[in-house]
């Protein structure tokens, strides 16, 4: 298997995936992903960093792939970063084999989680 950075869909970006700034700079790890949930779209992530958690919005992230998410922000962009809010939190589940659609099912061939969702 091949350590190379290949991209993926937010549906597919796992906890813990390195969070960095727009030259590279890493800076926390992906806590959760944020979806609105009324309209099934990408709100942004949930960042663990040294400070706390801190929320990027979904246009400032750049990148995502397997390896790592690459937003648009700079260090100094960082620093000002706001707690998260009350938005749906979603979590992966990697032992959630259920399902017979076919996404359920690539889902399993590919070891990706269900997202489900917190509170």
């Amino acid at each position: 298997m091949s350590d190379e950075a290949t991209p993926i869909a937010y549906t597919a970006l796992q906890p813990g995936t390195p969070v960095q700034t727009s030259d590279g700079v890493e800076f926390g790890s992906v806590q959760a992903v944020l979806v609105v949930e009324e309209v099934d779209v990408f709100d942004g992530i949930v960042v663990l960093t040294l400070v706390g958690s801190r929320f990027v919005d979904a246009d400032r992230v750049g990148d995502l792939t397997t390896t790592y998410v690459r937003t648009t922000l700079s260090a100094d962009d960082v620093t000002q970063l706001p707690a998260p809010d009350d938005s749906p939190v979603y979590r992966a589940d990697a032992t959630d084999d259920t399902g017979n659609s076919l996404a359920d099912r690539f889902g399993r061939m590919f070891g990706r989680g269900k997202w489900k969702r917190e509170g």
